[in-house]
């Protein structure tokens, strides 16, 4: 039985995490231009959580980073809506419920952090992330909110009712 572990996001995460996101993107092919694969913010995921009001939640299997997801105060946004951002999980663990964890943790600290709305952008090529995110309680929206600088994502999501979840 593998050990399961969901704890936030350490500075010797980094490499790991960056790796394990652009493996995602490539397993998928998914667009690299404009999105999280090519943000400089990706190489150091532990500094870009020390903003106050965000954490980056890491599933680590056997002690192997395999997994994230976090909750980010993206500029632009309203004070009350946070960014549910990050969410990756290598093809090792997909279908063991460990992003669902990673998910309800988000969500839990989302609601301590008194953030009342998640927002979430992704692509088409993960269509299969979209259908949770939608199962969740995240409604498709016709354009982006605040500034993520992700500008190749065109899908935009909104849950004002996770605190529910």
């Amino acid at each position: 039985m593998a050990d399961i572990r969901i704890r936030k996001v350490k500075e010797s995460d980094n490499a790991a995490l960056a790796a394990m996101i652009r493996e995602v993107f490539n397993e998928f092919k998914a667009p690299t231009f404009g999105t999280v694969y090519t943000d400089p913010t990706t190489d150091d995921l532990y500094a870009l959580f020390q903003t106050p009001r965000s954490v980056l939640w890491v599933a680590a299997v056997d002690g192997e980073v395999l997994g994230c997801c976090g909750v980010y105060p993206t500029e632009g946004l309203d004070k009350d809506c946070a960014e549910l951002v990050k969410f990756y999980l290598s093809n090792k663990i997909r279908g063991k419920g460990i992003g669902k964890q990673l998910m309800l943790q988000c969500f839990q600290s989302a609601k301590e952090m008194n953030y009342t709305k998640l927002y979430i952008e992704s692509l088409p090529q993960f269509s299969k992330a979209v259908s949770i995110y939608e199962k969740y309680g995240f409604i498709k929206m016709d354009k982006p909110l605040g500034n993520s600088g992700h500008t190749g994502c065109n899908i935009w999501m909104i849950n004002s009712n996770f605190a529910g979840q």
